[in-house]
């Protein structure tokens, strides 16, 4: 069974709870691993169980009591969520430090300080900590060096090298893997039972197959506008060299399809370049070692890339490149657009 209802990371929570037993809970970690893998689901999940008043066996958060009631409603005083708006690049330093008059007393720092409410803890999540802006990173030094007695921070980003040296070193490091497809499977079978629709369980492996081990991704393939444009966008991979202008009017398309708001915009691109970056890699692995995709489409697709593994390899970091400006809010169209002429042409500078 899944631990409070967190799929495929048991052995994290068993780590937590064995460390919890021995009253050894650090005071700062570092979440890290591929996005809509349940980071931030655990890390929640953790504050509960850390908070609970007759928290069971396991670490396991008993569902019932004031705490429980209230961090289930996300009303908790004790537990302090920070995140990146959608609608800026980073996260801001007033999150964190209070902003004009009212710096260091207001924002999490600040409120870090403060006694706990209901018990003897408080826990902070730091979600998007990938856009720590440098200033903002700073600010937290002091605080994760030296934790007040009563805290625990915890930091939920993508990878250890996207935060700074000095916010790595005074961290707790805790990685969390892709799921397993059968764990990505059974997730998506539930929500379909629960939704009350048709359950096409060939389709659900299929969506599950293609995520990557990410279930953010796996529900996004699920649209059928997306499992269509994944074909094509596959069928233009596998041609070389890339047919540019081709790639950047159908992915301009499938992007403004979602409409006018900025997320599900940024939701769509990021689906492509994760679809790009899978082919992409699977190309050089094919190249080194020979070894072919599950996927026959995704593997014709990497296979056209073999035969030049530096073009590829460029392409791969032309294509991370771009998935690091969605998150940093560049002009999709003006991205798409110089996106798909470095594709074309791997071996040109890279974007800017």
């Amino acid at each position: 069974m899944a631990w409070q209802g967190v799929e495929g990371h048991d052995a994290i929570a068993a780590d937590f709870a064995a460390a919890a037993a021995r009253g050894r809970v650090a005071g700062s970690y570092l979440f890290v691993g591929p996005p809509g893998v349940g980071k931030g689901t655990f890390a929640l999940a953790l504050a509960k169980a850390l908070l609970c008043e007759a928290c069971g066996p396991g670490l396991v958060a008993c569902g019932g009591c004031r705490s429980c009631v209230q961090a289930a409603a996300g009303t908790h005083p004790d537990i302090d969520v920070v995140g990146k708006p959608a609608d800026r690049a980073t996260i801001p330093l007033e999150s964190l430090i209070g902003a004009g008059e009212q710096r260091m007393r207001e924002g999490l720092v600040w409120r870090l300080l403060l006694r706990p409410a209901l018990g003897a803890r408080k826990v902070a999540i730091i979600l998007d900590a990938d856009f720590l802006a440098e200033e903002g990173a700073n600010c937290l030094l002091k605080t994760l060096e030296e934790p007040p007695e009563s805290a625990i921070i915890i930091l939920v980003g993508t990878a250890v090298e996207r935060q700074l040296p000095t916010i790595r070193s005074r961290c707790r490091i805790v990685r969390f893997r892709p799921l397993s497809t059968e764990t990505v499977a059974r997730v998506l079978a539930a929500e379909a039972r629960q939704s009350g629709g048709p359950l096409d369980e060939a389709a659900v492996h299929r969506q599950a197959a293609s995520a990557a081990g990410s279930l953010s991704r796996a529900r996004c393939l699920g649209d059928a506008e997306a499992v269509a444009f994944r074909g094509r966008l596959l069928d233009l991979l596998a041609r070389r060299p890339v047919p540019g202008v081709e790639l950047a009017r159908e992915t301009i398309a499938f992007v403004e399809a979602a409409g006018k708001e900025a997320p599900p915009r940024r939701l769509r691109l990021r689906l492509v370049l994760d679809t790009v970056t899978e082919v992409l890699r699977a190309g050089v692995r094919g190249a080194v070692t020979g070894e072919t995709a599950a996927d026959p489409a995704l593997g014709k697709a990497a296979a056209a890339w073999e035969p030049d593994p530096d073009a590829c390899a460029a392409a791969l970091g032309h294509t991370l490149a771009a998935l690091d400006a969605v998150e940093r809010n560049a002009n999709l169209s003006v991205l798409v657009d110089a996106w798909t002429a470095l594709i074309e042409e791997p071996r040109l500078a890279g974007l800017a």
